[in-house]
């Protein structure tokens, strides 16, 4: 079974068309390196929760958006070289890492073994 890293973000509403040109320049990176495929879901419909929920998790403000995505890798093994390979692509060199149009300390991301796909 294929190998899945997921992550939730929350980006700011009026950057929606930066974070959506890293999301390709990321997918096309991403795939050049052996993923499989690349999802990226703009949040439309994330009721905050009185306990826990994806806005609470990432600590999302009024004027920001939950992301929720996920990278498809044939196995662990590739995901490990694919994820290596991807950062010291040189086509992340030309990004400003300074001006991410999300706040990375508020990323929520991890590895995931299949355990049913239909």
């Amino acid at each position: 079974m294929s190998y899945v890293d997921g992550y939730v973000i929350p980006v700011a509403k009026d950057k929606k068309a930066e974070y959506i040109k890293l999301a390709e320049l990321s997918a096309e990176v991403f795939k050049d390196h052996g993923a499989l495929s690349v999802v990226e879901n703009w949040g439309d419909d994330v009721p905050e929760g009185k306990v826990t929920s994806l806005p609470m998790a990432v600590k999302c403000e009024p004027d920001e958006v939950v992301v929720f995505s996920w990278i498809v890798w044939p196995s662990r093994e590739a995901r490990d070289k694919g994820n290596e390979a991807a950062m010291a692509d040189e086509r992340f060199k030309d990004w400003d890492m300074s001006a991410m149009p999300f706040d990375g300390k508020r990323m929520i991301f991890g590895g995931f073994s299949n355990i049913v796909q239909m």
